[in-house]
């Protein structure tokens, strides 16, 4: 386990801004998307999350977050997508566990991270589980999704109070979404060991 100093909170809750702005243009994308009604639930619900961090760390931090002009551009197909937004939820929810270690008052956020992950855990499972085209698809965008990881990590690590604890933050961080990605089975372990 990770515990940064108060040094870094400024740092954590920047960076907590941006990727809640990036979740909430997703899931917003996502929402245009034809997907399960299930799924199109939990993501209105994860919407209304997404704009209520977004709104809190805009006024802890007095900055209002970039929106850009257009949705971002989604995957169409399901199994593609939900590898895409798991992977951006694990990525926040190592975030909320550092932040949430410095901030205890902010561990709601946690909480919902938490879920987020866990659903698309849950889905995943059931793609994997299911048509062999399908889990393959899956399979083959985690293993894109996961190349692409060090360099999206690495930007979200540059901040000078950052820079005693980078190394140390980078490899936990990718261990922790590594172990994620293979306890659901997208990917095999050899694969992603090779690629840090």
């Amino acid at each position: 386990m990770i515990i940064l100093p108060p040094t870094c909170e400024q740092a954590l809750l920047e960076r907590f801004l941006r990727a809640e702005a990036m979740a909430l243009w997703a899931v917003r994308a996502a929402q245009t998307q034809n997907l399960p009604r299930h799924v199109q639930m939990f993501l209105q619900r994860h919407e209304t999350d997404e704009q209520d961090h977004l709104r809190q760390f805009e006024s802890m931090l007095g900055a209002i977050s970039q929106r850009p002009p257009t949705l971002p551009t989604v995957p169409t197909q399901w199994e593609t997508l939900a590898v895409h937004l798991f992977g951006y939820e694990a990525l926040g929810l190592e975030f909320a566990l550092l932040l949430a270690r410095l901030r205890p008052d902010l561990s709601e956020i946690l909480d919902d991270e938490l879920i987020h992950v866990g659903f698309f855990e849950k889905e995943l499972s059931v793609i994997l589980a299911g048509e062999k085209p399908r889990a393959q698809q899956a399979r083959e965008a985690a293993e894109s999704w996961w190349k692409k990881l060090p360099r999206t990590l690495d930007r979200y690590l540059r901040d000078d109070s950052l820079a005693p604890y980078r190394d140390g933050l980078r490899g936990h961080i990718l261990a922790a979404i590594e172990t994620r990605f293979r306890a659901v089975g997208l990917l095999p372990q050899q694969e992603a060991a090779g690629n840090r």
